[in-house]
């Protein structure tokens, strides 16, 4: 099974892709998707383009993305919304099965704990990846750990 996870941010969009193979699972591709300092429409287009593309390079079984969380700031929520929205309708216009996950759900998922650092998260990611000596960029980190969210919980 191939599991696309995506990060949705407005200024950086992670993404990553694993495949489980038996029990192994391996990763294939990660990366991020800047559109900082463009108009909110251009950073959309941007976000929604490339995520087909890497979808359409990768042809994932599943498309897992991680639900907004709303925090302390309403207007950060709606903005990480909007970005959210281009990548599911990345997905959904590629035929893609889409799942959603809390954070708290993918924490829980990859690290154990529902309330896992960040760095907990990226730490736990490159061992379960066994993926050393490369640095993987945060947002990719946190797209890989929604991907292996998808595989451990059974999709």
């Amino acid at each position: 099974m191939r599991v696309f996870g995506i990060d949705p941010g407005l200024v950086a969009t992670g993404y990553g892709v694993v495949e489980q193979s038996g029990s192994r699972v391996i990763p294939l591709v990660w990366g991020v998707i800047r559109s900082k300092g463009l108009p909110l429409p251009e950073r959309l287009k941007t976000i929604y383009d490339k995520l087909n593309l890497a979808l359409g390079e990768n042809h994932p079984d599943l498309v897992c993305i991680e639900e907004v969380f709303s925090g302390r700031n309403p207007r950060s929520a709606l903005l990480v919304g909007h970005a959210r929205g281009a990548a599911i309708l990345a997905a959904a216009a590629g035929g893609y099965e889409v799942r959603e996950f809390s954070a708290r759900t993918v924490k829980q998922a990859v690290v154990g704990r529902g309330a896992a650092s960040k760095d907990q998260v990226s730490f736990m990611v490159s061992r379960l990846l066994n993926i050393y000596n490369v640095r993987i960029p945060r947002d990719a980190a946190d797209a890989l750990a929604v991907a292996l969210c998808g595989i451990l919980k059974g999709y």
